[in-house]
């Protein structure tokens, strides 16, 4: 599965919730519920796609580290995250509490996208043609012994 399909089977789950979320912050909050709505569901797509394309260009370069890279790379956008969320807890831009509901809501919905993405994805785990040479047995003409 290349990196942008997996991007997009994440992303649109993720904008679709995100856009449930800020009607939701728009009729609870008003225009500070849209503001923090929009914010927050561009916030997740913006770092969760930026984690998944560092981690295709470390898994092209060295595929060894992947697996550490992966987990290295969720704990800062998760850290980063919870650090937006304590800088804008006390802004009177946007209804914080819609922007907090958001931003946990899109997480949620996009590793859950992003895992089905990789549980359904069809890898290869053997190169094709990186075997050794073997025709297959012509089976159509009788032979003669």
């Amino acid at each position: 599965m290349t990196s942008q399909r997996l991007i997009l089977r994440a992303a649109i789950p993720t904008f679709i919730v995100g856009a449930l979320a800020t009607i939701t912050g728009f009729i609870s909050s008003g225009t500070k519920g849209l503001i923090a709505g929009v914010f927050g569901t561009l916030l997740v797509v913006i770092f969760f796609t930026a984690g998944q394309l560092a981690l295709d260009k470390v898994i092209r370069t060295n595929p060894g580290i992947a697996t550490s890279m992966a987990l290295l790379l969720y704990l800062i956008k998760v850290a980063v995250l919870f650090v937006l969320l304590l800088l804008f807890k006390d802004t009177e831009a946007f209804d914080t509490k819609v922007f907090a509901a958001t931003i946990v809501s899109c997480t949620i919905v996009w590793l859950v996208a992003e895992t089905w993405a990789f549980a359904t994805a069809k890898v290869l785990y053997v190169e094709p043609g990186s075997g050794p040479d073997i025709r297959p047995v012509d089976t159509s003409q009788p032979k003669d012994l």
